[in-house]
Protein backbone atom coordinates (compact mmCIF):
# COMPACT_ATOMS: atom_id res chain seq x y z
CA UNK A 1 0.00 0.00 0.00
CA UNK A 2 1.60 3.43 -1.38
CA UNK A 3 1.59 5.64 1.85
CA UNK A 4 0.48 9.37 1.24
CA UNK A 5 -0.01 12.40 3.70
CA UNK A 6 -3.71 11.45 3.40
CA UNK A 7 -3.75 7.70 4.64
CA UNK A 8 -0.95 8.87 7.44
CA UNK A 9 -2.86 11.18 8.90
CA UNK A 10 -6.01 8.70 8.78
CA UNK A 11 -4.09 6.39 10.49
CA UNK A 12 -2.76 8.30 12.95
CA UNK A 13 -6.51 9.68 13.44
CA UNK A 14 -7.19 6.26 13.95
CA UNK A 15 -5.02 5.83 16.74
CA UNK A 16 -5.75 8.87 18.20
CA UNK A 17 -9.43 8.11 18.47
CA UNK A 18 -9.10 4.84 20.56
CA UNK A 19 -9.05 7.45 23.66
CA UNK A 20 -11.65 10.08 23.53
CA UNK A 21 -10.77 10.80 27.37
CA UNK A 22 -8.29 13.84 26.15
CA UNK A 23 -9.47 17.33 26.45
CA UNK A 24 -9.53 18.33 23.02
CA UNK A 25 -12.10 15.24 22.14
CA UNK A 26 -14.13 15.79 25.62
CA UNK A 27 -14.69 19.53 24.09
CA UNK A 28 -15.69 18.43 20.37
CA UNK A 29 -17.97 15.80 21.89
CA UNK A 30 -19.67 18.68 24.51
CA UNK A 31 -19.93 21.32 21.84
CA UNK A 32 -21.83 18.96 19.01
CA UNK A 33 -24.17 18.11 21.49
CA UNK A 34 -24.33 21.58 22.28
CA UNK A 35 -24.88 22.78 18.86
CA UNK A 36 -27.20 19.75 17.96
CA UNK A 37 -29.04 17.79 20.38
CA UNK A 38 -29.59 14.82 18.45
CA UNK A 39 -25.68 14.27 18.85
CA UNK A 40 -25.90 12.72 22.21
CA UNK A 41 -22.23 11.97 23.83
CA UNK A 42 -22.95 8.33 23.63
CA UNK A 43 -23.58 8.41 20.32
CA UNK A 44 -20.85 10.90 18.86
CA UNK A 45 -18.49 9.02 21.09
CA UNK A 46 -20.01 5.45 19.44
CA UNK A 47 -19.29 7.55 15.74
CA UNK A 48 -15.72 8.07 16.58
CA UNK A 49 -14.71 4.53 17.96
CA UNK A 50 -16.45 3.19 14.85
CA UNK A 51 -13.72 5.44 12.86
CA UNK A 52 -10.75 4.05 15.22
CA UNK A 53 -12.06 0.69 14.64
CA UNK A 54 -12.06 1.87 10.58
CA UNK A 55 -8.63 3.61 9.96
CA UNK A 56 -6.62 0.89 10.22
CA UNK A 57 -3.92 -0.11 7.82
CA UNK A 58 -5.42 -3.49 7.24
CA UNK A 59 -8.17 -2.11 6.41
CA UNK A 60 -6.41 0.47 4.16
CA UNK A 61 -4.74 -2.49 2.50
CA UNK A 62 -8.04 -4.08 2.09
CA UNK A 63 -10.13 -1.40 0.79
CA UNK A 64 -7.53 0.26 -1.64
CA UNK A 65 -6.11 -3.22 -3.43
CA UNK A 66 -8.81 -3.06 -6.05
CA UNK A 67 -8.09 0.79 -7.23
CA UNK A 68 -4.82 2.44 -9.00
CA UNK A 69 -3.96 5.44 -7.15
CA UNK A 70 -3.57 8.28 -6.84
CA UNK A 71 -5.92 9.06 -9.18
CA UNK A 72 -4.06 11.21 -11.52
CA UNK A 73 -4.02 15.03 -11.83
CA UNK A 74 -6.03 16.20 -8.80
CA UNK A 75 -9.49 17.26 -9.63
CA UNK A 76 -11.63 19.75 -7.06
CA UNK A 77 -14.27 17.37 -5.58
CA UNK A 78 -17.67 19.28 -3.84
CA UNK A 79 -19.20 17.69 -1.06
CA UNK A 80 -22.56 18.21 -0.06
CA UNK A 81 -22.41 16.41 3.30
CA UNK A 82 -25.84 15.33 5.33
CA UNK A 83 -26.25 15.78 9.09
CA UNK A 84 -28.25 13.77 10.43
CA UNK A 85 -26.12 11.24 12.13
CA UNK A 86 -22.45 12.15 13.68
CA UNK A 87 -19.62 12.03 10.94
CA UNK A 88 -22.11 10.53 7.99
CA UNK A 89 -20.10 12.78 5.75
CA UNK A 90 -16.63 11.72 6.65
CA UNK A 91 -16.55 9.10 4.58
CA UNK A 92 -17.00 11.12 1.17
CA UNK A 93 -14.11 13.42 2.77
CA UNK A 94 -11.61 10.38 3.05
CA UNK A 95 -12.42 8.79 -0.20
CA UNK A 96 -11.97 12.02 -1.59
CA UNK A 97 -8.25 12.79 -0.54
CA UNK A 98 -7.39 8.91 -0.58
CA UNK A 99 -7.71 9.19 -4.35
CA UNK A 100 -5.39 12.20 -4.41
CA UNK A 101 -8.10 14.65 -4.98
CA UNK A 102 -8.87 18.47 -3.52
CA UNK A 103 -12.07 18.51 -1.09
CA UNK A 104 -14.03 21.11 -0.83
CA UNK A 105 -16.52 20.03 1.79
CA UNK A 106 -19.87 21.83 2.52
CA UNK A 107 -20.92 20.40 5.70
CA UNK A 108 -24.46 20.04 7.35
CA UNK A 109 -24.96 22.86 9.81
CA UNK A 110 -26.37 19.89 12.37
CA UNK A 111 -22.67 18.26 11.73
CA UNK A 112 -19.96 21.39 11.43
CA UNK A 113 -18.50 20.82 14.51
CA UNK A 114 -17.58 17.21 14.78
CA UNK A 115 -15.96 17.07 10.41
CA UNK A 116 -14.06 20.03 11.22
CA UNK A 117 -12.57 18.89 14.00
CA UNK A 118 -11.82 15.77 12.00
CA UNK A 119 -10.60 17.89 9.19
CA UNK A 120 -8.30 19.69 11.90
CA UNK A 121 -6.60 17.02 13.52
CA UNK A 122 -5.57 15.59 9.73
CA UNK A 123 -4.02 18.91 8.97
CA UNK A 124 -2.10 18.96 12.09
CA UNK A 125 -0.76 15.47 11.64
CA UNK A 126 0.16 16.24 7.88
CA UNK A 127 0.43 19.97 7.17
CA UNK A 128 0.29 19.12 3.61
CA UNK A 129 -3.24 18.20 3.93
CA UNK A 130 -4.33 21.83 4.17
CA UNK A 131 -4.19 21.98 0.17
CA UNK A 132 -6.74 19.15 -0.26
CA UNK A 133 -9.22 19.54 2.55
CA UNK A 134 -11.09 22.75 2.48
CA UNK A 135 -14.36 24.05 4.44
CA UNK A 136 -16.77 26.09 2.00
CA UNK A 137 -20.09 27.64 2.63
CA UNK A 138 -20.48 27.34 -1.70
CA UNK A 139 -19.79 25.07 -4.39
CA UNK A 140 -18.96 26.67 -7.43
CA UNK A 141 -16.92 25.58 -10.37
CA UNK A 142 -15.61 22.93 -9.21
CA UNK A 143 -14.53 20.05 -11.57
CA UNK A 144 -16.95 16.81 -9.74
CA UNK A 145 -19.49 16.97 -7.05
CA UNK A 146 -21.00 14.46 -4.36
CA UNK A 147 -24.08 15.14 -2.73
CA UNK A 148 -26.06 13.38 -0.09
CA UNK A 149 -29.84 14.71 0.90
CA UNK A 150 -33.67 13.92 0.55
CA UNK A 151 -35.57 12.96 -2.59
CA UNK A 152 -36.31 16.68 -2.67
CA UNK A 153 -32.93 18.36 -2.21
CA UNK A 154 -31.41 15.40 -4.79
CA UNK A 155 -33.81 16.63 -7.66
CA UNK A 156 -32.21 20.09 -6.79
CA UNK A 157 -28.84 18.38 -7.01
CA UNK A 158 -29.30 16.78 -10.16
CA UNK A 159 -30.05 20.16 -11.87
CA UNK A 160 -27.43 21.90 -10.10
CA UNK A 161 -25.04 19.88 -11.42
CA UNK A 162 -25.97 18.00 -14.28
CA UNK A 163 -22.85 19.06 -16.30
CA UNK A 164 -20.29 17.82 -14.34
CA UNK A 165 -19.21 14.31 -13.22
CA UNK A 166 -21.44 13.65 -9.95
CA UNK A 167 -22.87 11.13 -7.30
CA UNK A 168 -26.56 12.25 -5.77
CA UNK A 169 -27.73 10.39 -3.12
CA UNK A 170 -31.81 9.99 -2.32
CA UNK A 171 -33.38 8.59 0.60
CA UNK A 172 -32.79 5.32 1.69
CA UNK A 173 -34.33 2.87 4.19
CA UNK A 174 -32.91 -0.74 6.39
CA UNK A 175 -34.98 -3.23 7.08
CA UNK A 176 -34.69 -6.19 9.55
CA UNK A 177 -35.64 -9.73 8.61
CA UNK A 178 -37.36 -11.77 11.21
CA UNK A 179 -38.03 -15.68 11.03
CA UNK A 180 -39.45 -16.08 14.58
CA UNK A 181 -36.16 -18.20 15.23
CA UNK A 182 -34.88 -15.03 17.10
CA UNK A 183 -33.40 -15.66 20.65
CA UNK A 184 -33.61 -12.82 23.06
CA UNK A 185 -30.02 -12.27 22.75
CA UNK A 186 -30.36 -12.22 18.98
CA UNK A 187 -33.30 -9.12 19.42
CA UNK A 188 -31.17 -7.60 22.03
CA UNK A 189 -28.47 -6.98 18.98
CA UNK A 190 -31.42 -6.02 16.66
CA UNK A 191 -32.03 -3.53 19.07
CA UNK A 192 -28.60 -1.62 18.48
CA UNK A 193 -29.24 -1.41 14.76
CA UNK A 194 -33.13 0.54 15.69
CA UNK A 195 -31.99 2.56 18.36
CA UNK A 196 -28.45 3.47 17.80
CA UNK A 197 -29.05 7.13 16.45
CA UNK A 198 -32.60 7.44 17.02
CA UNK A 199 -33.31 5.45 14.57
CA UNK A 200 -31.81 8.95 12.29
CA UNK A 201 -29.46 7.28 9.98
CA UNK A 202 -30.11 5.54 6.64
CA UNK A 203 -28.70 2.47 8.04
CA UNK A 204 -31.24 2.67 11.10
CA UNK A 205 -33.59 0.01 10.60
CA UNK A 206 -36.86 1.49 10.29
CA UNK A 207 -39.23 -1.51 9.28
CA UNK A 208 -39.56 -5.84 9.89
CA UNK A 209 -40.72 -7.76 8.24
CA UNK A 210 -42.25 -10.87 10.12
CA UNK A 211 -44.28 -14.18 9.48
CA UNK A 212 -47.41 -13.94 9.71
CA UNK A 213 -48.79 -14.44 13.64
CA UNK A 214 -45.35 -13.47 14.81
CA UNK A 215 -45.42 -12.58 18.24
CA UNK A 216 -44.04 -9.71 19.20
CA UNK A 217 -43.09 -10.67 22.79
CA UNK A 218 -39.54 -10.83 22.52
CA UNK A 219 -39.09 -7.61 20.34
CA UNK A 220 -41.01 -5.89 23.18
CA UNK A 221 -38.67 -7.04 26.23
CA UNK A 222 -35.69 -6.38 23.83
CA UNK A 223 -36.78 -2.90 23.15
CA UNK A 224 -37.45 -2.49 27.41
CA UNK A 225 -33.97 -3.04 27.94
CA UNK A 226 -32.59 -0.16 25.48
CA UNK A 227 -35.44 2.49 27.01
CA UNK A 228 -32.79 4.60 29.18
CA UNK A 229 -31.58 5.82 25.49
CA UNK A 230 -35.46 7.81 24.70
CA UNK A 231 -36.22 8.49 27.82
CA UNK A 232 -35.35 12.01 29.12
CA UNK A 233 -34.12 12.87 25.41
CA UNK A 234 -36.76 15.99 24.83
CA UNK A 235 -36.17 15.67 21.50
CA UNK A 236 -37.04 12.60 20.65
CA UNK A 237 -39.81 12.30 23.37
CA UNK A 238 -41.67 15.46 21.44
CA UNK A 239 -41.28 13.16 18.49
CA UNK A 240 -42.99 10.32 19.93
CA UNK A 241 -45.97 12.23 21.58
CA UNK A 242 -46.50 13.96 18.25
CA UNK A 243 -46.47 10.51 16.52
CA UNK A 244 -49.15 8.92 19.05
CA UNK A 245 -51.29 12.26 19.12
CA UNK A 246 -51.89 11.57 15.57
CA UNK A 247 -52.23 8.04 15.38
CA UNK A 248 -54.90 8.28 18.40
CA UNK A 249 -56.52 11.19 16.78
CA UNK A 250 -56.97 9.49 13.14
CA UNK A 251 -57.56 6.32 15.09
CA UNK A 252 -54.86 4.51 13.82
CA UNK A 253 -53.98 1.05 14.74
CA UNK A 254 -50.93 0.76 16.50
CA UNK A 255 -49.15 -0.57 19.69
CA UNK A 256 -47.51 1.42 21.98
CA UNK A 257 -45.00 0.92 24.93
CA UNK A 258 -44.99 4.64 25.98
CA UNK A 259 -41.39 5.30 24.10
CA UNK A 260 -41.80 3.38 20.33
CA UNK A 261 -44.95 2.42 18.72
CA UNK A 262 -45.15 -0.61 16.38
CA UNK A 263 -47.67 0.08 13.50
CA UNK A 264 -48.55 -2.87 10.69
CA UNK A 265 -47.93 -1.31 6.65
CA UNK A 266 -46.66 -1.24 3.51
CA UNK A 267 -45.10 2.04 4.07
CA UNK A 268 -41.27 1.71 3.90
CA UNK A 269 -39.90 4.67 6.05
CA UNK A 270 -40.98 4.69 9.58
CA UNK A 271 -41.13 8.33 11.45
CA UNK A 272 -38.64 9.10 14.86
CA UNK A 273 -40.66 7.38 17.34
CA UNK A 274 -42.46 4.58 15.22
CA UNK A 275 -41.53 1.20 14.04
CA UNK A 276 -43.38 0.10 10.87
CA UNK A 277 -43.35 -3.43 9.85
CA UNK A 278 -45.41 -6.05 7.41
CA UNK A 279 -45.66 -10.04 7.66
CA UNK A 280 -45.18 -12.35 5.08
CA UNK A 281 -46.46 -15.50 4.30
CA UNK A 282 -43.56 -17.72 3.41
CA UNK A 283 -40.12 -17.03 1.91
CA UNK A 284 -41.26 -16.22 -1.75
CA UNK A 285 -43.56 -13.97 -0.56
CA UNK A 286 -40.86 -12.28 1.37
CA UNK A 287 -38.45 -12.24 -1.75
CA UNK A 288 -41.24 -11.14 -3.52
CA UNK A 289 -41.64 -7.87 -1.39
CA UNK A 290 -38.22 -7.00 -0.80
CA UNK A 291 -37.53 -7.49 -4.26
CA UNK A 292 -39.92 -4.44 -4.83
CA UNK A 293 -38.26 -1.79 -2.68
CA UNK A 294 -34.63 -2.91 -3.47
CA UNK A 295 -33.99 0.38 -5.20
CA UNK A 296 -34.85 2.00 -1.40
CA UNK A 297 -33.10 0.30 0.59
CA UNK A 298 -29.86 0.48 2.05
CA UNK A 299 -29.29 -2.26 4.43
CA UNK A 300 -31.19 -5.82 5.20
CA UNK A 301 -30.09 -7.11 8.49
CA UNK A 302 -31.31 -10.98 9.71
CA UNK A 303 -30.16 -13.48 12.18
CA UNK A 304 -26.39 -14.65 11.29
CA UNK A 305 -27.35 -12.93 7.87
CA UNK A 306 -29.63 -15.62 6.18
CA UNK A 307 -31.63 -14.06 4.04
CA UNK A 308 -29.88 -12.93 0.80
CA UNK A 309 -28.09 -9.60 0.71
CA UNK A 310 -28.33 -8.74 4.26
CA UNK A 311 -26.29 -8.77 7.21
CA UNK A 312 -25.77 -9.85 10.68
CA UNK A 313 -27.48 -7.90 13.66
CA UNK A 314 -25.86 -5.38 15.62
CA UNK A 315 -23.67 -4.60 12.70
CA UNK A 316 -25.89 -2.39 10.66
CA UNK A 317 -24.12 0.77 11.83
CA UNK A 318 -20.72 -0.58 11.56
CA UNK A 319 -19.72 0.35 7.91
CA UNK A 320 -16.62 -0.98 6.04
CA UNK A 321 -13.81 1.33 4.29
CA UNK A 322 -15.24 -0.62 0.80
CA UNK A 323 -19.25 -0.55 1.81
CA UNK A 324 -20.27 2.45 -0.09
CA UNK A 325 -23.97 4.54 0.42
CA UNK A 326 -26.38 3.19 -2.23
CA UNK A 327 -24.32 1.21 -3.34
CA UNK A 328 -22.45 3.38 -5.68
CA UNK A 329 -18.61 3.08 -5.53
CA UNK A 330 -16.94 6.14 -4.83
CA UNK A 331 -13.34 5.55 -4.81
CA UNK A 332 -14.17 3.81 -8.63
CA UNK A 333 -16.01 7.16 -9.25
CA UNK A 334 -12.82 9.15 -8.47
CA UNK A 335 -10.68 7.26 -10.10
CA UNK A 336 -12.55 8.03 -13.30
CA UNK A 337 -11.97 12.26 -13.20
Amino acid sequence: MQSTPAIRALLALGKELQDLNTEYWQNVIQLAYIKNKWFTPQNTQFALTRWAFTLTELNFEHWLASYSLPAGEPKKVGIVMAGNIPLVGFHDLVCTIVAGHLAYAKPSQDDDVLIRAVGERLIAYEPALAEQIHFVEQLKNLDAYIATGSDNTARYFDYYFREKPHIIRHNRVSVGILNGKETIEDMEMLMEDITQYFGLGCRSIAKLFVPEGYDFKPYWEALFLFQDAFWGHTKYANNYEYQRAAYLINSIQHLDNNFMILRQTDELASPTGVMFYETYKDLADLEAKITSVAGKLQVIVSKDAWFKNSIHFATAQQPELWEYADGVDTMAFLQKL
